[in-house]
């Protein structure tokens, strides 16, 4: 597999002989609102594209939404990108609004989905710290649903895709269950005030210690304005703990080959 990070949660993933695109969120620099956060309410994205979309969108076969929440999901990549392509998503809630959105070709993920020879489970996340969490979130992005997926295929590495979660008890199950050898965490830490959205530098630790010889991947890190959790933060915390060798946290634009 080969693995391309090119801001916040948005990537392209080669798998399998499939291109996906994970997560599109396509808006120019500070062209969409602030999140509520307890750091500076900087516009969204915070950060440009590392290049122009027409290159890496280049030969896509179908799109991941995990979620639809405005970091992952935006109305330039609901312009821009071919309404023929193929959009798996987490539920028909999501569905209705990439539908909504011109866009033909939807389908919900189930327990075991295959697409061209590769096969994706769903695998449900939980996207908040607390249940308190749960009417914040919803009030503001109307879901406060997220999924992460477990890629196979032959001659390729297990890959599970966590997505917006914090570590509960369903990713551990998953980890242990599939075993993969290859996990993309969504690692900012981002928060709204007095609610955490997704994995902290501990949390990625939790997973290394579930499973130590997998290779993890920091994803949604430094892209919009909530972030929590550094580059930097977590590479020192990684270094501090012992488990560098097993992370990779990619800069925007980074590519990884033959994982």
């Amino acid at each position: 597999m080969d693995i391309k990070q090119i801001r916040n949660a948005t990537m392209t993933l080669n798998y399998g002989g499939v291109k996906f695109l994970i997560d599109p969120m396509l808006s120019d620099k500070g062209t969409l609102p602030a999140f509520p956060s307890v750091r500076k309410e900087e516009a969204n994205p915070l950060h440009e594209l590392p290049e122009e979309p027409e290159i890496f969108l280049q030969n896509v076969d179908a799109i991941i939404l995990t979620h639809s929440h405005a970091d992952h999901w935006d109305e330039k990549a609901e312009k821009i990108l071919d309404k023929n392509l193929p959009i798996f998503v987490q539920d028909e809630y999501d569905a209705s609004i990439v539908r909504r959105a011109g866009f033909s070709k939807v389908e919900v993920l189930e327990n075991k989905t295959v697409f061209n020879n590769v096969t994706m489970r769903k695998i449900k996340g939980q996207h908040y710290e607390n249940p308190e969490c749960i009417d914040k979130i919803e009030e503001l992005a109307g879901t406060s649903n997220a999924m992460g997926i477990i890629f196979q295929a032959n001659n390729e590495n297990t890959l599970y895709l966590a997505g917006d979660t914090v570590w509960y008890s369903g990713v551990k199950r998953a980890l242990l269950k599939y075993q993969p050898e290859v996990v993309i965490l969504n690692a900012g830490g981002n928060q709204l005030p007095n609610c955490r959205l997704i994995m902290d530098e501990k949390e990625v630790y939790q997973v290394h210690q579930t499973l130590p010889n997998a290779q993890l991947i920091a994803s949604h890190m430094e892209g919009v304005n909530h972030w929590g959790v550094s580059r930097a933060q977590l590479k020192n915390y990684a270094q501090e703990n012992n488990f560098q060798e097993n992370l990779l946290v990619p800069e925007d634009g980074t590519e990884y080959e033959d994982l």
